[in-house]
Formats: structure tokens, C-alpha cells, sequence
């Protein structure tokens, strides 16, 4: 079988999360190209892979002048720089990967799914919740009838207190306007997950939710605008302290992977307190542009009435949790055990789908980023699509929900899904 290669644009986090799960089957994929502004993360893909010069590329336009070079392309580009290159490579004829969401807006989402329909490629977003083994569990557990007819699911997805003050009040998605809505770009998974195990059409939706904590006005009493700059008294008793979250929570023990490598590329004390005193990371939580929300509540209606209901919340640990109720039994699941309580015999049986996440691409997301990589690998050696979970048509209809819940969150109506 012909190793296939793949084009990379976006060498960021999520883009090498999975050119590191190639580099561990070198004789089934490599990379033969790279397109990336920051010079950093494009060079260290080059040299990873040996790329020569004429095949690293700046900007993704660069490589998409070329004709095609590569059987797939991976985009993992920020959400606002989506649908320009997944429609000009499509139009190439490269299969492809896609991060999700994928676009910030329903008009930009529709004409990426015309162009890859246009062109009949393989296609697939990432929605790595779908591929993991817990995801698998319960989807056996739901088609084979034993909890019988889904009447109602409940789902959460708990943020993290630190992960809402990198990503979504200092980091790259904490303003609409520079990247996408919370809900599209954290929970657009969840979303996505709750159709999946629905398996049936959502009809109407209903979302609150607002910027409650991270505001102006809760900024301690006599602190910096920036935490290096903070007095010690006040910064040491703050848990959305970049010094804490960053420096004393991890690079002190070790940890120099993500999210400290997304603060300074090569992390050490100096360069991270560097980075924390001039970049946007070590901005105070309270006094930044952040807009997103940092709760959010969505109610959905599904086809035979079915009903599901999501709760995103930057206040919460642990792992999503999920409880599907049925008409012959309830599912409780919580990432990593699925409990099914059966109502017949009272019995309840216990499935461990363990994945430790020791950010290894096959653990990352409980098993999902590695899982999701090999489906796709797999459908390119193959040419079968049926190894694609996240296909064009339910995503499009997933990211309706997500566009369709922000609306209703900013207008206060029920809206319904087309």
C-alpha cells in the first residue's frame, strides 16, 4: 500500500496533534508539506519531516497556488481562516481534514460542505468526541436497544477554571468578533456528541447564558492590570494568576507542554515570566477584551419529542458527564465509566472504557485525537468513507444547532432548525 502524504496548514497545537500521530506510523503517512506564518512552528515541522524548501510555504495561499502535491490536506488554522483554504483546496481534489468548527458563520459552513460535495472527497471534521472508546460504548449500548427509546439526556461540559482563563479570557478565543462564539468554539463537540447519540433530527432550540465572573468590575481590589506586576498579597490568592496557572501549576513541575508552549514556544522560568509580562497571557483576567461567555445553558427538541439539554460552565472540574434517559433503562456516563441501570431487573452494569490522557496523540480528548486520526488514515488507504464518523451532512447540522442556540441566547426566542 502507497504511503500517503498530507499537506499541513496551521502548525499550531491542533496541527501538530496530528502530525505527531503520523510520525508514529512513518511507513503508512508523512508530511510533504507545511504552510505557517510564525517561523518557530513552521521551521520545527520542516526539519521533523525533511521538507525541502520549495514545499515550506509562508501562507496557505502560497501552497495553494501550487497544483496538488499531497493525497490530503490537514487545516488546522484559526476558526476565521476556515473556509478560504478548505474551499481553494477542495477545488484541487485534496482530501481532507478539517478542525473544527468549521466557520464562524452558517453561510461560510454551507459553502465549504458545496465545495467538498463538489469535488467528492474524502472529508472530515474534527469532532474528536465521537472516536473515543467511551463514545463507542454508549453508541453500542443505544443501538442495541437496551435502555430502549431516548426520552431525555443531560449533558456537561465543565470548561475548567484555568482552561476558561487561557483560551477564553486572555487567549485566542476570547472575543467573537477576532474568532467564533463560546458555544461554537468549545461546545460545538458537545453539540455535535448530543446528535450523535440522539441519531434523530433536532427541531427547535432555546439557549441563555452570559459573561458573569470575568468583568471589570470584579477585579481585586488593588491589583495590576497585569499578575507580574500584582502585589504578591493579592496575586497569591488569585486563582486566575498567570503566575499560578502557568508558572507555580506547571512549569515548576515539569509541564511544558500545552497550555504553557502556547504562552512562550520554548519554555523556560525566564522566557515564561517573560512572555507573562509582555504578552497577552499575563494580562490580568478582569481587564481584558474578553467578550465570550463564561456559562451557558442550550435546550434542545428532537424529532418524537425526544428533549436534551446542555450546560457549559468555566466553574466546574472533572470530565463531561452525560445521563441518557430511556423508556427501559438510564445511561450515566462520565468520560471514562458508563453505568446502565436496567428498569426491568434494577440491575446496573458497569462499563471502564479507561484512556489515560497523558498527552499522547492516542489519549488526547480520552483516545479521541489519536482514534479520529487513524479512522481518517484509514479511509485515505482505503478509499471508504465509512471510517469517517464526523461526516458533512450530521456536522453541518450540528453547527446549525450551535448558530441557531447563539441566536437564541442574543434574541431570547425559541429558534428552530432548518
Amino acid at each position: 500500500m502507497a504511503k500517503k502524504t498530507f499537506l499541513l496548514i496551521g502548525a499550531g497545537s491542533r496541527g501538530n496533534t496530528y502530525t505527531n500521530y503520523l510520525k508514529q506510523f512513518p511507513e503508512r503517512a508523512t508530511i510533504v508539506g507545511v504552510a505557517e506564518p510564525r517561523d518557530y512552528y513552521r521551521n520545527a515541522i520542516a526539519e521533523a519531516f525533511h521538507l525541502p524548501p520549495e514545499r515550506v510555504f509562508h501562507t496557505w495561499e502560497d501552497a495553494a497556488a501550487l497544483p496538488r502535491f499531497a493525497d490530503a490536506v490537514i487545516i488546522a488554522t484559526p476558526d476565521a481562516l476556515h473556509e478560504a483554504p478548505a474551499i481553494a483546496f477542495a477545488k484541487r481534489g485534496y482530501h481532507m481534514l478539517l478542525e473544527k468548527p468549521l466557520a464562524p458563520t452558517m453561510e461560510a459552513c454551507r459553502r465549504i460542505v458545496q465545495a467538498v460535495k463538489d469535488a467528492n472527497i474524502l472529508f472530515a471534521v474534527c469532532h474528536v468526541l465521537r472516536y473515543t472508546l467511551y463514545t463507542e460504548a454508549i453508541k453500542k449500548i443505544l443501538n442495541s436497544g437496551e435502555i430502549g427509546d431516548i426520552v431525555s439526556l443531560q449533558h456537561i461540559e465543565p470548561v475548567k477554571f484555568f482552561h476558561q482563563c487561557h483560551s477564553f479570557v486572555r487567549g485566542n478565543w476570547r472575543n467573537t468578533a477576532e474568532s467564533s462564539c463560546m458555544l461554537l468554539q468549545k461546545c460545538c463537540h458537545d453539540l455535535d456528541l448530543i446528535r450523535y447519540f440522539m441519531q434523530k433530527h433536532c427541531r427547535s432550540v432555546q439557549s441563555f447564558g452570559s459573561l458573569t465572573y470575568f468583568r471589570p468590575e470584579n477585579q481585586p481590589k488593588g491589583a495590576a492590570d497585569r499578575c507580574t506586576d500584582c502585589p504578591p498579597e493579592i496575586e497569591s490568592i488569585c486563582p486566575a494568576s498567570a503566575l499560578k496557572i502557568y508558572l507555580r501549576d506547571r512549569l515548576a513541575h515539569g509541564q511544558t507542554g500545552w497550555p504553557v508552549n502556547v504562552v512562550t514556544a520554548n519554555p523556560t522560568p525566564e522566557s515564561l515570566v517573560k512572555a507573562l509580562r509582555e504578552g497577552p497571557y499575563g494580562r490580568c483576567a478582569f481587564r481584558c477584551d474578553n467578550d465570550v461567555v463564561d456559562h451557558q445553558v442550550v435546550n434542545l427538541v428532537f424529532e418524537d419529542n425526544a428533549t436534551a439539554q446542555m450546560t457549559m460552565t468555566a466553574f466546574a472540574e472533572g470530565p463531561r458527564r452525560t445521563r441518557i434517559f430511556g423508556t427501559k433503562g438510564e445511561l450515566e456516563g462520565d468520560s471514562t465509566i458508563v453505568r446502565v441501570k436496567n428498569f426491568l431487573t434494577g440491575e446496573t452494569r458497569v462499563i471502564d472504557t479507561n484512556v489515560v490522557d497523558d498527552g499522547n496523540i492516542t489519549s488526547g480528548h480520552g483516545g479521541g485525537d489519536g482514534r479520529l486520526a487513524e479512522a481518517f488514515l484509514r479511509a485515505l488507504e482505503t478509499n471508504d468513507p465509512s471510517y469517517i464518523l464526523s461526516g458533512i451532512d450530521e456536522t453541518l447540522e450540528s453547527h446549525c444547532m450551535v448558530f441557531q442556540a447563539e441566536a437564541s441566547r442574543l434574541t431570547n426566542q425559541v429558534c428552530n432548525i432548518e
